[in-house]
């Protein structure tokens, strides 16, 4: 007799793209069904399964009464009390979850849905364009549906099916690239070489959809460092996605990548030479009209956002100015961003924010030797 999974109630997974921050997560597989890139602590001691179809739509129909019910209850004032929030979990389906899921979605304006986990685009196209549509008939309101997706799986669906996806309401797919180089791509078992990466870029953009690729400078560590650049670089220019997002690399405690550092099979670059990796990548782009992303906390430098071409000698010359600067400026410049008491290069020249800077690298013991030792420390919060 064949089992059936009983619904638990509405669930969301542990993970999105931090450009996804006000969407409302929708959960249609758990974990990944890959699970092996080296450098990814998530999903590692949790098994992969698809949530049956019908449990999906019942998550989205018990967000939908949600959103409904706030949106009535906040009234004019467009406030809820706690009372008001016991009474709306109350007379819905309990499912305090759900509530909080659709109270996030509202305020963030009902204006974009994510689709978790790892790779949504691996169940069956029929289940997918059905979740869409159900999607779109309950929030009408939503501009945009996106998820995360593997090369591999995308390379392996008919450019039918895509356009299908696409038509239903799929518009934006966030696909890890992490690299070009073949033999990086490898050494982290990331499961797709550099054609497949191309070929999937490529199929997405074909069918109309919005594109987010991702590049994680240093994951090549120090030997492969160039090839990494140029590679990536190279095939992202035969992609042309809509929006390239750096990544810069971090190693987690529970990331297999990590345990090969410690071990010394791993030379993990340190802050200068993955700035030098990262002019050489964006030297290397060309020929593209993409928007390049540096959101997230990892990234050293946050000016590096925005339009190609027009805007790559400006994404460019904060990273030279950084290579250009003594040992003990960089240091100073490094310490003060991953402490977030500069935001650019420029705030070096701010005397009242680098005598901040300057008594922190005191307290810390910070020199040229030791910084990157301190700062991998420090990335230990936000990772």
């Amino acid at each position: 007799m064949k089992h059936v999974e009983p619904y638990g109630g509405f669930e969301q997974g542990p993970i999105r793209p931090p450009s996804e921050a006000d969407s409302l997560l929708i959960r249609i597989t758990r974990n990944c069904l890959w699970n092996r890139c080296t450098f990814c602590p998530v999903y590692k001691s949790t098994a992969f399964s698809l949530r049956p179809v019908d449990h999906v739509l019942r998550d989205i129909d018990s967000v939908r009464y949600y959103v409904e019910k706030i949106d009535q209850a906040r009234g004019v004032s467009g406030a809820l009390s706690r009372r008001d929030v016991q009474s709306l979990v109350d007379q819905g389906s309990g499912d305090r979850r759900a509530f909080h899921a659709a109270y996030g979605f509202v305020a963030g304006g009902m204006n974009s849905i994510f689709l978790q986990d790892g790779n949504s685009l691996i169940i069956k196209p029929q289940n997918l364009i059905r979740i869409l549509l159900h999607l779109k008939a309950s929030f009408p309101m939503a501009t945009r549906i996106t998820s995360y997706a593997r090369s591999h799986t995308v390379a392996r669906i008919s450019d039918e099916n895509l356009q299908r996806m696409a038509a239903a309401g799929l518009n934006r797919i966030h696909i890890g690239l992490e690299s070009g180089s073949d033999t990086v791509l490898t050494m982290v078992k990331k499961g797709a070489d550099k054609k497949t990466q191309i070929k999937a870029g490529q199929k997405i953009k074909k069918a109309g959809m919005e594109l987010s690729e991702y590049y994680i400078p240093g994951l090549g560590g120090r030997a492969l460092s160039l090839e990494h650049a140029e590679e990536t670089a190279d095939a992202l220019n035969q992609i042309n996605p809509d929006f390239i997002r750096l990544r810069t690399l971090a190693l987690p405690g529970s990331a297999p990548l990590t345990q090969q550092y410690e071990n010394g099979r791993f030379d993990k670059m340190g802050e200068v030479d993955s700035a030098r990796e990262l002019l050489c990548f964006l030297e290397n782009l060309d020929g593209i009209s993409s928007w390049v992303k540096s959101d997230h906390v990892l990234n050293l430098f946050s000016e590096v956002d925005g339009k190609l071409p027009a805007d790559k000698e400006k994404m460019l010359s904060p990273i030279r100015e950084f290579l250009k600067l003594e040992p003990s400026e960089q240091v100073l410049f490094c310490i003060g961003r991953r402490t977030h008491r500069l935001s650019g290069i420029s705030d070096l020249r701010d005397p009242v924010k680098r005598e901040y800077v300057e008594q922190i690298c005191t307290e810390l013991g910070a020199t040229v030797e030791n910084m990157d030792r301190i700062i991998d420390a420090l990335m230990q919060r936000f990772i």
